[in-house]
């Protein structure tokens, strides 16, 4: 195993991660942006406001990328486990 593979393997890791979690991370954002101008708007300064819109929109979020997420992370998961003879060099 060389220093290159582990590299790779490190790398598209990350890149699964990345693409994995953007479409929560993407919407927990817009939420939260939206949630703030409006405590700006309207001057109300309450920390617990934004908890629960953000909650609502991650559980829609999640029903509706979840089978999408679950299909990456299983196809890097079998990409990982069939590459193990070729990485381990036999």
């Amino acid at each position: 195993m060389t220093p290159e593979m582990v590299l790779t393997i490190g790398r598209n890791a990350l890149e699964t991660m990345l693409i994995v979690s953007s479409p929560l991370l993407l919407v927990a954002l817009v939420v939260g942006l939206a949630v703030s101008l409006l405590q700006a708007m309207t001057q109300i300064n309450e920390a617990t406001l934004s908890f629960l819109p953000k909650l609502i929109a991650l559980a829609v979020a999640l029903a509706v990328a979840g089978p999408w997420m679950l299909a990456m992370l299983t196809d890097y998961l079998q990409r990982v486990l069939t590459s193990i003879p070729q990485v381990i060099g036999a």
